[in-house]
């Protein structure tokens, strides 16, 4: 008798228990715990220090396709009752030139809400957040807002604001706080009001964690999809392999890709090799 059955209750027990030990910086729970909107608008409220703010559309792992330039998929893009767009990137490792990312990040939001014919006066406001586990600019700060000036002059208001918080900094604040709960994500902490009550259901009751469960599932079988379009054979390859192939595809986060295969980071990069000489 095969003991099939056998492994794929262990293996599904093992994603459940793995999905219980995620907190907010994974870019997979933090885009299905987001996507609630009472949740998103209690995170940016709390960010930005605008307690009447009040979000009225929230997506995430929001997709800018472009035919000849690079792709973008936003964490969280919302929107609040005036029309004013917020981009919400967590970002837990400190490999990338952090600035130029946000930097093409806006230019991305700018080109997809700017139609042919509008005037330029018509791009929507936008503000710009990042938020980090680690103090990436090293000053001691919780929270660096950036504003664009003149040279030895006033602001130069362009309707882009940017402001990068982190979780490795604790001034006090209630963004501080915040962002300590982001870390572990405490489905008995319910110091975080919608948040957490969104983090609670997700984590410990049935219907969210079906939930999370399907969002995990469908990333697996994409990946086995995605390896047989191209032409993995079997024989030299496992599922982990396939759905590395497919977070790859997708442009998913390396942390995550880690956290969802279990695979070594140096497999993971022997493996995206292999993948980007098969895509070229």
């Amino acid at each position: 008798m095969s003991n099939g059955g056998s492994g794929r209750i262990a293996a599904r027990e093992q994603r459940v228990e793995w999905m219980k030990g995620l907190n907010l910086f994974s870019n997979v729970f933090m885009s299905v715990a987001l996507r609630d909107t009472a949740a998103c608008q209690h995170v940016l409220r709390t960010l930005l220090g605008v307690p009447d703010l009040h979000i009225r559309t929230v997506r995430t792992q929001y997709r800018v396709s472009r035919l000849v330039s690079k792709d973008s998929e936003l964490d969280v893009l919302a929107e609040d009752e005036e029309g004013l767009l917020y981009s919400l990137e967590v970002q837990r490792a400190d490999t990338v030139d952090h600035a130029r990312r946000v930097r093409y990040y806006g230019a991305m939001i700018d080109s997809e809400f700017l139609e042919k014919g509008k005037r330029y006066q018509e791009l929507p406001d936008v503000y710009l957040i990042y938020v980090s586990e680690t103090d990436l600019w090293r000053y001691g700060l919780a929270a660096y807002p950036v504003h664009r000036c003149f040279q030895n002059l006033e602001h130069c208001e362009d309707g882009m604001k940017i402001l990068y918080a982190n979780a490795a900094v604790d001034d006090g604040s209630e963004r501080a706080r915040m962002l300590r709960y982001f870390r572990t994500a405490d489905p008995e902490d319910r110091s975080q009001g919608a948040l957490s009550d969104r983090v609670h259901f997700l984590k410990a009751e049935e219907g969210g964690q079906k939930e999370m469960e399907d969002v995990v599932e469908r990333i697996f079988q994409e990946g086995v999809e995605e390896g047989m379009e191209k032409g993995i054979e079997r024989g030299q390859s496992t599922k982990e392999k396939r759905v590395v192939f497919r977070m790859l595809a997708r442009g998913d986060k390396m942390e995550d890709i880690i956290d969802i295969s279990e695979v070594s980071p140096e497999q993971i990069e022997q493996w995206k090799r292999e993948w980007e000489a098969e895509k070229d």
